[in-house]
């Protein structure tokens, strides 16, 4: 594990610095304590195999740092609840993984969340790219590579709880802006999947009292289909 310093820009110009823990490399195996489905012999060695993902081709080849299935998806790529479904028409584009942290401050008594703050590692699936991204209050994410951003409705996001015990929900939420013409500049729709940790701590809290949260998730961006 590397560790680095990552900015994140929050609304009104706000600038927090957040330490995070990244993984030197993504990868696309099953993710903790969730079931798979097995992958085909050429996915398991690290290879493409032509197919469809939500009847868009993804051509042969090789994918960095994990494996993508005959269907164009990550090998091992967690369960989707169905009522986190994006509507018909939208196909997946990108799947990052996250680790950072959830941010909560004292409210009344209580914690309540402010922003999150996390690192995201993965891949554009058409065409093939190495991605990686930063997440932040909005709900936000911006390419650190392209500077494409995406920001989503918070405030409509349909939710599933978590697989893992003590964790936040997972959720499906719609974008409502987007920057730019890179990875994020076209995304329609964002699940949020395998979701552990990041909770609000139990029991209340007093003044102006802060804490951050270790969270990980899988987040995958949707397009419209052409």
């Amino acid at each position: 594990m590397t560790r680095r310093l990552v900015k994140i820009f929050g609304t009104f110009g706000a600038i927090a610095l957040v330490a995070v823990a990244a993984p030197a490399s993504v990868s696309f195996a099953a993710t903790e304590g969730m079931p798979a489905t097995a992958a085909p012999a050429a996915a398991r060695a690290g290879h493409v195999s032509a197919g469809t993902v939500s009847g868009d081709t993804v051509s042969a080849g090789t994918v960095p740092g994990g494996s993508v299935s005959a269907g164009g998806a990550p090998a091992g790529a967690p369960r989707v609840p169905p009522e986190l479904a994006p509507p018909p028409g939208h196909v997946v584009n990108s799947v990052l993984k996250a680790r950072g942290v959830q941010i909560y401050g004292c409210t009344a008594g209580a914690w309540t969340l402010i922003e999150p703050a996390a690192s995201l590692t993965g891949m554009r699936l058409r065409p093939q790219k190495k991605v990686t991204a930063l997440h932040y209050r909005g709900p936000t994410w911006q390419s650190d590579q392209d500077g494409s951003l995406v920001e989503g409705d918070g405030a409509s996001a349909v939710r599933a709880p978590s697989a893992h015990p003590d964790s936040i929900p997972q959720l499906r939420i719609t974008a409502k802006a987007t920057r730019g013409a890179g990875v994020f500049g076209e995304v329609t729709y964002i699940q949020r999947l395998d979701t552990v940790g990041g909770i609000a701590p139990a029991g209340s809290c007093s003044g102006s009292a802060t804490t951050a949260v270790p969270y990980r998730a899988v987040y995958r961006f949707f397009v419209a289909k052409s």
